[in-house]
């Protein structure tokens, strides 16, 4: 049957899509309904400081699979255009994606759900089975998925959708001598919410007072379009019932799926992750929507920050809560560790495994980050275009290029991020050593062809990949890859 040893443990990894790290349970949101993910923490390892490498889906994605940051993978916002069919771009082609080493080492691979990162419809290396979503977003009544490349129109609930293909793709090969490795990817709790979800689960929620979604002024870097907010839906309440609601039917689609492991026998031996692609906010700093749901983008915690839930029975330690800084750019290697393969192919840029922190036997000194390996403090690292960030422990300083504005903060005296330092009459001494840090890091781990610091990515979709050998360029788009903003007042 599939793998029974624990040297090449089967892997499940689930992503919700927009799943801020404040909408779990566990992560002491007392208004959501999380009884599966809090029970899987609790007999997993969470991750308090896990951070996304860029706060929009598809470089986000691009940076899980590659262990490398969009200015080296080149993709630098949620893709739009041909998405499918002979002329959708592969945006990875050419890139060794994490999957591809699992493959080479006997894994049988299988996709449910959200692909977008181009040709959503064509399996990738080694994927026995593929069952892409067609875009990047869909209605929750009424997806276009692509099995093995052959186009489906689907009526039910599409979080149900994914999870019943999902059980399928563990019943056939729970009988199989060959690990395997299905990645469950959810469109949960991704727009749109009103009127989308199951009436059981907008019911937990009817008398809901969404205090851990404080609806505050707009942020005034908020794009509307007809007044609404970009990220948003006119009716805010019913758009809090329908995200929560969303979160709470995925929680209850992976009960199903936990329990089929322990069904078929293997739960003991499969690795489980759950994660998201990036952060999202509800009304927090005011604004609705992640990265781009400010214009020019922002880096804002509940923007960058993403839930990471570790679980394997005797091999990742129980009931485990740790605060390191990590990134995304870290899961390919660690993933890789865990497995029993060799992580170093996947920590030639950024990242490095972060398994040492996850295993029965870890302290809190164990493990770190290729930052750590180098003697220096343990820092995360974001960009989104022009839009960068450095984050300590205790400062987090943005950079948005060429002009600004800039932002800083004292992260130990105002965690919440509301007092930007750069506002003030004299520099603060902490400014010089982390924008000398953020150019440095950037210029040894991008590369000039695909370096956003130049491009003109607005947070409005990219159509087609740069050019190799091609510099972007400030002002008008010169590679027509960047889609032009349409909100009111642009």
């Amino acid at each position: 049957m599939a793998s029974s040893t624990a040297r090449q443990p089967n892997i499940l990894f689930i992503l919700s899509d927009d799943q801020g790290p404040w909408a779990l349970g566990c992560a002491g949101n007392q208004d959501i309904h999380t009884p599966t993910l809090d029970a899987l923490a609790a007999d997993g390892t969470r991750l308090e400081n896990y951070f996304c490498v860029s706060p929009v889906c598809s470089p986000a994605r691009a940076s899980l699979m590659t262990g490398q940051i969009p200015s080296r993978h080149g993709v630098h916002d949620y893709l739009t255009g041909v998405e499918v069919g002979a002329q959708a771009p592969d945006y990875l082609a050419g890139q060794e994606i994490f999957t591809d080493a699992l493959a080479d080492h006997g894994y049988r691979m299988g996709l449910s759900g959200k692909w977008h990162l181009g040709a959503n419809d064509a399996p990738r290396k080694g994927f026995v089975h593929w069952y892409g979503l067609e875009g990047g977003g869909s209605p929750y009544l009424g997806a276009t998925m692509y099995r093995n490349g052959t186009r489906e129109e689907v009526t039910d609930y599409l979080t149900d959708i994914i999870t019943d293909d999902a059980h399928a793709f563990l019943d056939r090969e729970a009988a199989r001598k060959e690990p395997f490795f299905l990645t469950v990817n959810y469109t949960a709790p991704h727009k749109p919410w009103k009127g989308q979800h199951p009436k059981e689960f907008q019911d937990l929620y009817a008398d809901c007072a969404f205090d851990s979604c404080p609806q505050e002024e707009p942020h005034p870097w908020q794009p509307t379009v007809d007044g609404v907010a970009i990220g948003g839906e006119p009716d805010v309440r019913a758009a809090l019932v329908g995200y929560f609601a969303a979160v709470s039917a995925m929680d209850a689609a992976i009960a199903g799926l936990l329990e089929h492991l322990e069904k078929l026998g293997i739960a003991e031996n499969t690795l489980v992750i759950f994660s998201s692609d990036n952060g999202f906010n509800c009304g927090h700093h005011g604004v609705w929507g992640k990265g781009n749901g400010t214009f020019p983008q922002n880096m804002y915690d509940s923007s960058v920050k993403v839930p990471a839930i570790f679980h394997w029975p005797g091999r990742i330690a129980a009931g485990q809560l740790r605060q390191e800084l990590l990134s995304a750019y870290d899961v390919a290697a660690t993933i890789l560790d865990l497995a029993g393969l060799d992580p170093a192919p996947f920590e030639t840029g950024p990242g490095s495994s972060f398994a040492p922190l996850l295993r029965t036997d870890s302290t809190p000194e164990a493990g770190g980050t290729a930052d750590a390996r180098a003697g220096n403090a343990v820092v995360v690292y974001d960009e989104y275009g022009p839009v960068r960030m450095i984050r300590t422990r205790d400062f987090k300083y943005v950079h948005r290029h060429p002009h600004g504005p800039h932002e800083l903060y004292d992260l130990a005296a105002d965690p919440g991020e509301r007092m930007n330092l750069m506002h003030d009459a004299v520099a603060h001494p902490a400014v010089a050593g982390l924008r000398s840090r953020l150019a440095g890091w950037f210029a040894q781990h991008g590369v000039p062809e695909f370096d956003g610091a130049s491009l003109p990515v607005a947070g409005a979709g990219q159509h087609s990949p740069l050019p190799a050998g091609v510099l972007g360029a400030s002002g008008p788009d010169p590679l027509g890859a960047f889609t032009a903003p349409n909100w009111d007042g642009f």
